[in-house]
């Protein structure tokens, strides 16, 4: 996500004040926010779902009906979205 520089204080402010939410939301196992070293306002969004079904179910709640609009109001660019699969893990 790529977001106006003077409203990036206002989406970190958005995502401390709905992120414990979002990751007790059943099915999510993780959630991280993660935000470019070279260019502060650019970030991402990581989340672990049990299954897609889950994110599906949380796409269409009230509470991503409050933090998605919120946060689209803020993007300086059109946010990109992928789902993926786990295929390996190294130990």
């Amino acid at each position: 996500m790529v977001f106006k520089p003077e409203e990036v204080q206002t989406f970190k402010e958005l995502f401390d004040t709905h992120k414990t939410s979002i990751r007790h939301v059943e099915g999510c196992h993780r959630l991280e926010l993660l935000q470019d070293v070279n260019s502060p306002e650019v970030f991402f969004t990581y989340s672990w779902w049990e299954d897609e079904k889950y994110l599906v179910k949380y796409k269409n709640s009230e509470l991503f009906g409050v933090v998605w609009p919120a946060t689209k109001a803020l993007f300086a660019e059109k946010p990109e979205a992928w789902s993926s699969e786990q295929r390996h893990v190294l130990t």
